[in-house]
């Protein structure tokens, strides 16, 4: 969306608080032991306090307040009673939603205890090219320079980037133009263009480049294995440096 009035902005900060917080503490919640359904519910009567409701289930009905991705699973994760978080598990915590009529996205991936299989590096990875990534956007910016340099760092740091996966205009629904994707399309021309607000998020991976949908109907993997992470923040664009409004999830 375009921001044009003090009011939407606003909105726009307060939802997007929401579902920063919701996911630092859900992170913070996450425990060897637990289910991942436990983890949801946690997330969902965190939205609910808040007055704000789950976006995967308002838009798609989606079968959980919150996308809780484990290991080999890129996104979409469906929480379940079986899934059970261990140590060393590679996670991801996406959490969106809508509150009076604003949207507003953002997710991470995290090592749950010790880092016994070796992911660390790969979230690093992730973390640090989003960072980089949200510092060039600004007014006037080609969306294709974005992804360029998403997959450019990606491949610098020894990875691949999954190329069906995308950031993504927010607000005023949960996804809305321009599509972000991780690589630098050359038939993409369009531009960032101030006061509009937008959720960036890497998706980098050690293997994959494709994310293939499971039988379940939701949750996607990877089309040569291995392990992806991805972090998003919901932005607000400006002439200068952009506005992180979901700065207080801690990536």
């Amino acid at each position: 969306m375009s921001i044009t009035k003090a009011s939407e902005l606003e909105g726009m900060k307060a939802i997007s608080e929401v579902v920063a917080i919701t996911l630092k503490q859900m992170r913070e919640y996450a425990k060897v032991g637990m289910s991942t359904k436990e983890l949801d519910e946690y997330g969902g009567e965190l939205l609910r306090s808040y007055g704000a409701k789950s976006a995967p289930y308002e838009t798609y009905e989606f079968p959980g307040w919150t996308c809780i991705s484990l290991n080999h699973e890129i996104a979409h994760g469906i929480p379940a009673s079986h899934k059970i978080l261990k140590e060393g598990d590679l996670v991801n915590i996406d959490v969106s939603a809508e509150m009076n009529g604003f949207w507003a996205d953002n997710g991470g991936s995290f090592v749950l205890g010790k880092d016994l299989n070796g992911h660390q590096k790969l979230v690093d990875a992730s973390h640090r090219i989003l960072k980089k990534a949200i510092s060039q956007i600004r007014d006037g910016v080609p969306v294709a320079e974005i992804g360029h340099l998403i997959e450019t760092e990606a491949i610098r740091s020894g990875y691949v980037v999954i190329e069906n996966l995308a950031g993504h205009g927010v607000g005023r629904s949960l996804h809305e133009s321009p599509d972000i994707l991780n690589y630098g399309d050359p038939h993409n021309k369009e531009i960032f263009k101030k006061n509009s607000v937008v959720a960036v998020e890497t998706f980098i991976s050690t293997k994959s480049n494709i994310a293939n949908e499971m039988k379940d109907g939701w949750t996607l993997v990877g089309n040569k294995g291995g392990y992806v992470t991805q972090h998003e923040h919901t932005i607000l664009i400006t002439d200068g440096e952009p506005v992180i409004l979901t700065a207080s999830n801690g990536i």
